[in-house]
């Protein structure tokens, strides 16, 4: 008699949460989607891979203020290496692209690395400052995309049923902005 074999899956829900007004009282930030779904991820598909990459999710980041304000963020979640811990053994990993404030594109640069641009990936304790020009940008409104990539190890992905893996967070508005470089 031969056995069946199920197609067993695991459902992937990355949670992105918003903080509202929290350290910019006249600022509130937002994204146009605060639940980024995987969906079911089947294990007969992902065979012989040591892990597995989700592919690349893109959600808007707003940020509008009342007054002026330095424009500087950080993402606040679990810490996993280089990335934000999703379950137990996956991470996803955050990255900020075609900022503008107040209508002008600013590049952006590590509060902990003054001076030096970076490629917009919000790492674990780290702040990022908007920035034009080289100096620190203030404005009253600021889009961004938020590019969110999830790694899983193909082991997370053996299991008897269906299993729920989360990653949360919240962006957090950083003012204000760090001091001024020389």
């Amino acid at each position: 008699m031969g056995a069946r074999h199920k197609s067993m899956g695991v459902v992937l829900f990355c949670t992105v949460l918003m903080a509202q007004g929290v350290r910019a009282e006249n600022c509130r930030v937002s994204v146009s989607q605060p639940h980024v779904d995987y969906g079911v991820i089947r294990r007969p598909a992902l065979v012989e891979r040591p892990s597995v990459a989700l592919g690349t999710r893109t959600v808007q980041l707003n940020v509008t203020c009342v007054e002026a304000s330095p424009m500087a963020l950080r993402f606040i979640g679990v810490p996993d290496g280089q990335g934000f811990r999703l379950g137990r053994q996956g991470r996803f990993h955050l990255r900020l692209s075609r900022a503008q404030v107040d209508g002008r594109t600013v590049e952006w640069e590590a509060a902990q690395l003054p001076g030096e641009a970076v490629t917009g990936q919000l790492l674990p304790g780290q702040t990022l400052v908007a920035r034009a020009a080289g100096e620190p940008v203030a404005g009253q409104r600021m889009v961004a995309q938020v590019e969110i990539d999830v790694d899983l190890p193909s082991y997370a992905l053996q299991v008897p049923n269906e299993t729920r893996l989360e990653g949360r967070g919240s962006f957090e508005l950083v003012t204000p902005a760090v001091p001024r470089s020389r």
